[in-house]
């Protein structure tokens, strides 16, 4: 059965979080004729400088004058990044709004530990993990599950950051404390040898219809353990494509998920495919859809919260590859770093207003689209060599 949309069309989505993914979910949103709302921590966010109107949540998210004004302005309210806690988007839901995805679901999405956990018992395919007490349970852990381990923060880790490799138990105590033990809780997983990362968009409206995006290999920077390069489609068989999709969508649907996800996953070496971990909103690994593919995840974002019809995901042409543009620090880039960038042909440069360029910080991307994935690629990192964030 359909879900009753609260919203009307011309009143605004409410976006929690002003950064980039706020800012291209906003930029969609605009093309359907549908108004914005940003609510952050700070005014004059990538996001919040393009809005209709922005809140600003002075004393953080907890900031319950900000929640009532938030959800009075925009009856449906999503996200931009997954660590807003759950218990303030039931404030929110108190106040009127309706939340997608829902507190329920990002409760168990922004827990890693419970996250793996739901898509266990849902039946997706995960590394083995285990549940931390004390830097000494590490000894018998790494023991069982054969050394190396992953030492992971439960909450708030992305681009590799909350999380430590180890090659043996000597190594426990320094990297629980450096992961913020005993006030942050951790856990372990197996050490996976991938062959290749993969990633998928799944976008689940709010009558239970899953569309899903082409699948993608992503490729990682080895210093920074940040994503430098999204190919899309990956160069896998179409049985193993159908594969990874299926197992997207089991993962997606095992947390309740409502609106676009990032699905990202490890393609071993021995064939077996298992899911690294899932976003709860539109993802990095899915730039690419905005000029890629017929409806980009950010529009199908913006129509399955509204309980929209959702629109076509597949490319528009042979192959699409985004490139991150990683900040440096220092200086922003002059106009003659841009006339070098968009003199080579078939480009799309992205730039997401950020005040600050910081070493790693991802600061814009680049697309090209073409027949191959060589030709893409080649034209699109020709571009993001001659521009420096």
């Amino acid at each position: 059965m359909t879900a009753p949309n609260t919203g009307k069309l011309d009143t605004p989505l409410g976006i929690l979080g002003g950064g980039q993914l706020g800012r291209m979910t906003l930029q969609a949103a605009s093309t359907l004729g549908i108004s914005v709302v940003i609510g952050d921590g700070k005014p004059g966010s990538p996001a919040g400088r393009m809005a209709q109107g922005e809140v600003i949540f002075n004393g953080g998210w907890d900031d319950d004058a900000a929640i009532a004004e938030i959800a009075r302005l925009a009856p449906v309210i999503t996200l931009e990044n997954e660590f807003v806690d759950a218990g303030v988007l039931e404030k929110l839901e108190r106040a009127g709004a309706t939340v997608l995805p829902s507190p329920d679901c990002v409760r168990t999405v922004q827990d890693k530990f419970k996250q793996k956990s739901a898509m266990l018992d849902f039946g997706a395919p995960v590394p083995e993990f285990r549940a931390v007490n004390d830097p000494e349970d590490l000894q018998a852990i790494g023991d069982e599950l054969g050394w190396p381990i992953v030492l992971k923060a439960k909450r708030d880790g992305y681009d590799g950051y909350g999380n430590r490799k180890l090659d043996s138990a000597s190594e426990a105590g320094a990297a629980c404390e450096s992961l913020g033990w005993p006030d942050r809780e951790l856990f372990v997983e197996q050490f996976v040898p991938f062959e290749r990362e993969l990633a998928v968009i799944i976008v689940r409206g709010r009558d239970g219809q899953i569309i899903t995006y082409p699948v993608v290999e992503t490729r990682q920077d080895p210093e920074l353990h940040i994503c430098r390069v999204v190919i899309a489609p990956a160069n896998i068989s179409a049985e193993l494509s159908d594969h990874v999709a299926g197992v997207a969508r089991t993962a997606v649907e095992s947390v309740g998920g409502t609106g676009t996800f990032g699905v990202e996953l490890f393609q071993l070496k021995d064939g077996r495919v298992l899911v690294n971990e899932l976003a709860p909103r539109p993802h990095n690994s899915g730039h690419y859809s905005i000029e890629g593919c017929v409806t980009s995840q950010f529009e199908n974002h913006v129509r399955a919260v509204l309980g929209l019809p959702m629109g076509d995901p597949s490319l528009r042409e042979g192959a699409a590859v985004m490139v991150n543009l990683l900040g440096h620090g220092g200086d922003m880039p002059d106009h003659a770093q841009y006339t070098a960038a968009l003199s080579v042909p078939g480009i799309h440069l992205h730039n997401y207003g950020k005040d600050e360029s910081r070493f790693g910080r991802k600061m814009g991307h680049i697309t090209a689209c073409g027949p191959s994935a060589d030709e893409a690629h080649d034209r699109a990192q020709r571009a993001a060599d001659r521009i420096r964030m």
